[in-house]
């Protein structure tokens, strides 16, 4: 972004001063006076060409329908932008976001969604053309999209049945874009981020009359740290939500430290979910969910117990926790005690199909991949990303275009990673002083505690190792709840990944699950 140096402002300024004579006095009265306005001109259109475009607020309108279960959907569908300001009245961000609303809405009191991925740093694309939106991306599960042309079709699994739905992308995202004199600091960090989200969203509910509406925020993967402070921030200036759906969640970023080990554990059983999908696990067990339920307990158990002695663990001991994990990972005892008891997610992803020059996506861990240098200790990228980004850029532009007859003059950003995820700012101010890792899961708790009706569910992929499905139960296990409070709380766990609804038997059967959660949510 463009912006002027302090000392460039002040430079520009001397100058302009000194354009004045030297002996001012000696002039005609009127002669100053000239100067000065131009040197006022001069400074204004400094200050001007220091500011990013502030593109006026618009809407697309356009009619569809789907059927989703029994019932065919008539609906509007919105593209727009939608400016917001500071406490001062500046415009920071244009955000841009796609409204899908049923007809006959119940007089305002219709549920209402809103939906944004996470990154830092990515649009809302993901969710829009995947999961529960009125058309999706076509797609065959745990195998690269074919090559175009490719397709998106009605959604027989939307949740518009259950909700209108407002897909938003991020500052600096998609078509959203920063304003004026806004910099990235002042809108990309938790805090920063979630209160550039609850101006947009009181100001999307005031605009169209939706404030008695039943609210859901639904978030995926950073979504979810960008939910919990949300549903807060939200709260604190009077908005109260119904539900939070938390798809692929992560709330506490201490984990990635070094010398934690709890991150090794919780990573666990979703590595030993892996080797059972590819069948590396010695005498396969038929049920996965049995499978894992082991799983947890020997890493809740023995495997947190031995980690936990650090270099004092006895060398017998050693060799039965290697061979149990052996067991379930299918990796050879020897290389794990090699890695010391420890075996992280990259690790993991380059030996599970080592002998035969696979890797194993991140995103997705059914995914397979083939790296150049076969004896690398960590893969080059994620299969599973690379499986399907295309199509979903791809149809994405196809169907803004064309169906929803929304067109920009600048690329839609998918992603701004290289932008926003190295200069997110991760510091939050926290019992006066300042928590440098980010940790949410407080966030949550105390907006469960202040909204006893508030309801959570939580959707996790087995294959995530993005996310892992038994961080995100330990996180919603430590949010200080009573039993009251803890019942409020459901999980649906599928045979997918971190994009659990590109799988489409997890996309059935989340929409089932989800339906449900509505229900109670929102009866």
């Amino acid at each position: 972004m463009r912006h002027m140096p302090l000392a460039s402002l002040a430079l520009a300024t001397l100058l302009a001063l000194g354009s004045l004579p030297l002996h001012a006095a000696d002039e005609t009265k009127d002669a100053p006076k000239a100067q000065s306005d131009k040197g006022d001109k001069d400074k204004d259109k400094n200050e001007k060409s220091d500011e990013q475009p502030t593109p006026a607020d618009r809407t697309v309108v356009t009619k569809h329908s789907v059927r989703v279960g029994n019932r065919t959907i008539s609906y509007q569908a919105t593209a727009g932008r939608m400016l917001i300001r500071d406490d001062k009245g500046k415009p920071t961000v244009s955000f841009f976001y796609v409204a899908y609303t049923a007809d006959g809405g119940k007089g305002g009191k219709r549920p209402v969604t809103f939906f944004y991925n996470g990154g830092p740093g990515s649009s809302s694309m993901w969710l829009h053309m995947g999961s529960y939106g009125p058309v999706r991306v076509a797609n065959d599960g745990d195998k690269p999209i074919p090559p175009a042309p490719y397709r998106f079709v009605p959604n027989e699994y939307s949740l518009l049945d259950k909700s209108d739905l407002v897909f938003i992308d991020a500052p600096g995202t998609g078509y959203s874009q920063l304003v004026g004199k806004t910099e990235g600091k002042d809108v990309w960090g938790v805090d920063q981020d979630a209160d550039a989200f609850t101006r947009f969203i009181s100001r999307w509910v005031s605009t169209n009359n939706r404030w008695n509406s039943p609210k859901f925020l639904f978030g995926e993967s950073y979504g979810t740290t960008r939910s919990a402070v949300l549903v807060k921030s939200l709260q604190e200036k009077g908005m109260e939500f119904n539900g939070v759906v938390l798809m692929s969640s992560i709330l506490d970023f201490t984990v990635a430290a070094p010398g934690i080990d709890h991150g090794y554990i919780v990573n666990l059983p979703t590595e030993a979910a892996i080797a059972w999908y590819h069948n590396k696990v010695p005498n396969k067990p038929a049920d996965i969910g049995a499978f894992l339920a082991e799983v947890r307990r020997f890493a809740s158990g023995e495997y947190t117990l031995a980690l936990s002695k650090g270099d004092n663990l006895d060398p017998a001991e050693a060799d039965r926790v290697a061979n149990q994990m052996s067991r379930y990972l299918g990796l050879s005892p020897q290389y794990i005690k090699e890695a010391n008891l420890r075996i992280g997610p990259s690790r993991f992803r380059k030996e599970l199909l080592r002998d035969q020059r696979l890797t194993v996506g991140r995103l997705d861990g059914r995914f397979q991949g083939i790296d150049p240098d076969a004896a690398g200790e960590t893969p080059d990228g994620d299969t599973a990303s690379d499986a399907i980004t295309g199509a979903f850029v791809a149809t994405f532009n196809q169907y803004v275009a064309t169906e929803l007859k929304f067109t920009e003059d600048r690329p839609y950003l998918p992603n701004n990673y290289a932008a926003i995820g190295k200069n997110w700012d991760w510091k939050r101010k926290k019992n006066g002083g300042w928590l440098q890792a980010t940790y949410v899961g407080d966030d949550l708790g105390d907006a469960m505690r202040r909204n006893p009706h508030l309801k959570v569910f939580s959707a996790n992929g087995y294959y995530d190792l993005a996310t892992p499905f038994y961080a995100t139960e330990f996180d919603l296990s430590h949010l200080g709840l009573e039993p009251a409070e803890r019942k409020n709380i459901t999980y649906g766990f599928y045979p997918s990944g971190h994009m659990i609804y590109i799988d489409q038997q997890s996309l059935q059967q989340s929409k089932a699950d989800l339906s449900r959660f509505y229900d109670d949510a929102a009866p």
